[in-house]
């Protein structure tokens, strides 16, 4: 399947879902993380799920790995539209969000943090294939970023639905996932 492919069937299959069915999703997505064995963390960056596109719900995520991880650094990325890159920003309970042009929720200030700095990135996804790989929104945004991270730093996926056999127009620039939990299974590669 390629990208393109598997972004239209998942974004149809995002749109089917009621409100209540996502929320089960969610709730089962927060359970395999739960038992996933992930070590502890001194920093992750999540990003703001968006609504309009049927997401997971990450700040279920983040809450539970705050818990598990007192004082880790949370941040979020902040887009350049301009350029196609984009910078981490450490977020807190007074952090403010704004909404940008595209729809996603980026912090209105804050400190930025290094690439190298994360010991887990959670990454948005439409698809991803058993091999790792997976089919974002088509700009490219998170690979480049995930080039400068560390090597063992964990890119993990959420999603509502189970992978497909592959993705077959896979760039070398595109940065594989670590893992992707989904409701039933956590997949690593």
């Amino acid at each position: 399947m390629l990208k393109k492919e598997a972004r239209k069937l998942f974004r149809e299959k995002r749109a089917q879902l009621t409100a209540q069915e996502r929320s089960k999703l969610d709730d089962l997505l927060l359970i395999q993380l739960q038992q996933a064995g992930i070590p502890p963390l001194q920093a992750v960056l999540s990003f703001w799920p968006i609504e309009s596109n049927n997401e997971p719900d990450t700040h279920l995520f983040t809450r539970f790995m705050s818990f598990q991880n007192p004082g880790m650094i949370l941040a979020y990325p902040v887009s350049d539209l301009v350029t196609g890159t984009m910078e981490a920003v450490e977020v807190n309970e007074d952090t403010r969000f704004d909404c940008n042009e595209w729809g996603i929720w980026e912090p209105a200030g804050g400190n930025a943090v290094s690439p190298e700095a994360f010991d887990l990135i959670l990454v948005p996804l439409l698809a991803f294939d058993e091999q790792g790989n997976r089919a974002g929104y088509g700009k490219g945004f998170y690979d480049r970023y995930l080039a400068q991270c560390r090597e063992d730093a964990l890119k993990v996926g959420f999603s509502h639905f189970e992978p497909v056999g592959a993705i077959g127009d896979c760039h070398e620039f595109d940065v594989p996932l670590s893992l992707c939990i989904t409701p039933h299974q956590t997949y690593v590669f």
